[in-house]
């Protein structure tokens, strides 16, 4: 990922009564994606988990509603702007202007 202003969006995603967040950030034809534990809300500035999982299509930048088959829902919680100020194997640092997100902030992504 280079350093230019990107979309993003956070979905709540509900699945059999367990929930977590997906923050996905544009890369090109796709949402590159990480899955957080916690809402936009709780995270801190100071590094948070963020697991990579597969990349998204560039759809869910405005979905919301069922997924997988009808067996989950995810729900828009965050969308913006945001720049990548440093992405390598063990750390992501992200500049977000969003509704929530703010700021620096810092992933760990291992």
């Amino acid at each position: 990922m280079t350093q230019k202003i990107k979309q993003f969006v956070i979905h709540k995603h509900t699945q059999e009564g367990k929930t977590h967040w997906d923050l996905m950030i544009e890369d090109g034809d796709k949402l590159k994606t990480w899955r957080l534990e916690n809402p936009p809300e709780k995270l801190a500035k100071g590094k948070t988990k963020a697991t990579p999982i597969f990349d998204h299509d560039k759809k869910f930048l405005t979905y919301q509603g069922p997924v997988n088959h009808g067996k989950g829902t995810v729900e828009i919680v965050d969308e913006g702007i945001c720049t990548i100020e440093s992405d390598d194997e063990h750390n992501l640092k992200i500049k977000f202007e969003g509704k929530t997100l703010n700021g620096l902030y810092q992933f760990a992504t291992q």
